[in-house]
């Protein structure tokens, strides 16, 4: 067991568990739906350039990257004026476009955002 560490306990998490009685259910509830989400990060995800990767990086760099800024993050390619050497910004917003939400959430989380 991991020594106990002390978290913000902020909205999404209080509606996750809020069926939860007490501590330890929703410890549980807590780490099992992380460990699904892990799951889901380690197989999902886009198959990026190395010039792609630079340029979501870029788009990422507003800081929290909400669902809603991650489904935008086509429209932000196409709009944006990066000076990437071999950025294709049509293909990548095509790229993004196409891809499930699942995909899109798990290239942020594999970029480290």
């Amino acid at each position: 067991m991991n020594k106990k560490t002390p978290i913000y306990f902020g909205p999404p998490l209080v509606k996750h568990t809020e069926n939860e009685p007490n501590t330890l259910l929703k410890s549980g509830r807590i780490n099992r739906t992380a460990e699904r989400y892990m799951a889901l990060i380690e197989k999902h995800g886009l198959e990026l350039t190395e010039a792609e990767q630079t340029c979501l990086k870029e788009v990422c760099q507003i800081g929290f990257m909400s669902p809603d800024d991650i489904q935008k993050m086509a429209v932000d390619v196409r709009i944006g004026n990066f000076s990437i050497p071999n950025l294709d910004t049509d293909k990548l917003a095509q790229k993004l476009e196409k891809a499930p939400f699942a995909d899109l959430v798990a290239t942020v989380e594999k970029l480290g955002f």
